[in-house]
């Protein structure tokens, strides 16, 4: 397994995981912007700037199914209050292979930095670009944690149903010069399928912590 945040996600885009051994990986964050938990089937990696003795510590007093510790509320509440941070919710964590060759629709880029979609995005992400389109859809790229490239994709009410989803986040696959990485949150069941649709594959849950 890597050493580092960057080559965890790496070898979990190469479908090459963390043993599932029961066991915790404490790193370092890959930035100051971004902390959190990353649970992979049977082994956890905590990303913090925290001891990790003090990490571990309050795993261990977590009263739960040791595979569960990273993730329980007790433990994310500590690690919450120890770092001043917050967070919304446990997401779905996925990625994708990038595929060449132009989008499968037409995009036209957003260069609007008041746009609400890039001034969400920013809380989140560096190197933020924005598409439009036809119909009522809106591709969000960035790098996010560990520099990963990550997508979010908006489509209007009016406009759902139809495939537009899944075509943005297939989109997102031909813009990023490399694996592609989006969270859902696992009651979304509709942003779910619409990232399955597009090739994402399910790889762990997540849970970011940000100022």
């Amino acid at each position: 397994m890597g050493r580092t945040l960057r080559d965890i996600l790496d070898g979990a885009a190469r479908g090459e995981f963390p043993a599932a051994d029961g066991g915790t990986t404490v790193v370092a964050p890959h930035g100051e912007r971004d902390t959190g938990v990353i649970a992979f089937t049977a082994h956890a990696v905590v990303f913090t700037g925290e001891d990790p003795a003090w990490v571990r510590a309050q795993l261990a007093a977590v009263d739960s199914d040791p595979l569960a510790a990273a993730l329980h509320p007790r433990f994310l509440t500590a690690l919450l209050d120890r770092t001043g941070r917050r967070t919304d919710t446990i997401d779905l964590l996925t990625v994708a292979s990038p595929l060449p060759g132009p989008p499968p629709l037409p995009l036209v880029e957003i260069d609007d930095p008041a746009h609400p979609r890039v001034a969400r995005a920013l809380e989140h992400r560096d190197g933020v670009r924005v598409w439009g389109a036809d119909g009522g859809g809106v591709l969000v790229l960035g790098r996010g944690v560990a520099d990963r490239w990550e997508v979010a994709v908006e489509v209007d009410p009016a406009a759902r149903g139809r495939g537009l989803g899944a075509a943005l986040a297939t989109a997102a696959r031909h813009l990023a010069p490399g694996p592609v990485w989006a969270q859902q949150a696992p009651g979304n069941a509709r942003a779910v399928r619409t990232f399955q649709a597009a090739g994402f594959r399910p790889v762990g849950a997540e849970s970011l912590h940000i100022r």
